[in-house]
């Protein structure tokens, strides 16, 4: 029994009683030798004092806990991301605890001190802010982090993991101009988002290289909800001048777009194109089931997983920004231009 690894010993807290980060930690364990002497004895001292071993037999060591952290937790798109890091983390070996903090500072510092109790080894913050005072609660931590869909420019210091975000509103505009629509409204996620803007900015562009100027009065604000999409559709079929498609930068916005478009007894796509982003499960269950532009949300978290394992064992990672691929996905609610006037 004296061989046998103790799981309350973690990389985290053989850093953290070492005064090191844990990706240090990891590179002794790995035999790197870019590890100062005298670090290195303090550190297989701190290892053979607390009978620390490898667990499994692969030369990888692997990870007891990881946190991810939602601002909210009331999403289709927060259970695709925790899917994939849920895959990915099983598959290792790994827990996963899963907090959401509500963006209010109260909630951040309680989780900062859960995250001391339970000595975590990485974590995974979704749509987060990492400022530089969480950043340096990190760093005090040892805590490698990474970042997927970051709330404003992405920090080079920190991994950050995203989709194209560009590229797909273009191509949604694109299918729709290809359709013939020249007045397509806009409903614009939440404006601090640097995935929201990235997704007005591929809006804007396919306009303007179709030689089409951006109407001001057909993009709307939204907050990636069902409500924000229905008050939408309200105000744009309100218009004098409606539009003849939408293009919401989420599925869950759009079906409440559906919503406004029944109440007023208009069709999809007869009446008016919709078109989304996301893919999330219920968009092929829509109806009419709903064109829009698939991320991979799944995947996000999946490599968030892996890159975070490579941070905590010191390992070097490719690169500091990541997109992953979006794919436009055509089903039944876009249409060609109607020819008549609309009800």
């Amino acid at each position: 029994m004296a061989d046998t690894p103790t799981p309350a010993v973690t990389i985290s807290a053989i850093a953290e009683e070492a005064g090191v980060s844990a990706p240090t930690v990891s590179r002794v364990l790995n035999g790197r030798g870019d590890v100062a002497p005298a670090t290195r004895e303090r550190i297989e001292s701190l290892l053979r004092a607390r009978g620390y071993r490898r667990r499994g037999s692969r030369s990888r060591e692997l990870v007891g806990l990881l946190d991810l952290v939602f601002n909210d937790l009331d999403s289709p798109w927060a259970v695709e991301i925790i899917r994939g890091v849920e895959d990915a983390a099983h598959a290792a070996g790994s827990g996963i605890v899963v907090s959401a903090i509500h963006r209010r500072a109260s909630s951040t510092r309680q989780w900062l001190q859960n995250v001391r109790s339970r000595t975590s080894d990485g974590a995974i913050l979704v749509t987060t802010d990492l400022d530089s005072s969480l950043r340096a609660e990190l760093e005090d931590l040892h805590l490698p982090a990474v970042v997927i869909d970051p709330v404003g420019v992405p920090d080079l210091a920190v991994p950050t993991i995203g989709s194209t975000n560009w590229a797909g509103g273009l191509s949604a505009t694109d299918h729709l101009i290809s359709l013939g629509h020249r007045r397509i409204a806009f409903v614009a996620g939440r404006p601090e988002l640097w995935c929201s803007r990235a997704r007005l900015d591929g809006y804007r562009a396919g306009l303007e290289t179709a030689g089409l100027g951006v109407d001001d009065d057909l993009v709307v604000p939204g907050e990636f909800d069902y409500e924000s999409g229905f008050r939408a559709g309200e105000h744009l079929f309100g218009l004098g001048d409606p539009p003849t498609a939408v293009f919401a930068a989420s599925d869950q916005m759009t079906l409440g777009v559906y919503e406004a478009l029944r109440r007023r007894g208009l069709r999809v796509p007869a009446d008016v194109s919709v078109i989304g982003f996301d893919d999330l499960p219920e968009a092929r269950w829509a109806s009419p089931p709903l064109t829009t532009v698939r991320q991979p949300l799944a995947e996000m978290g999946r490599l968030a997983v892996r890159t975070v394992y490579r941070l905590i064992q010191g390992e070097a990672i490719e690169s500091p920004r990541v997109e992953l691929a979006t794919e436009l996905v055509v089903r039944d609610s876009t249409a060609a231009v109607p020819d008549s006037p609309r009800g």
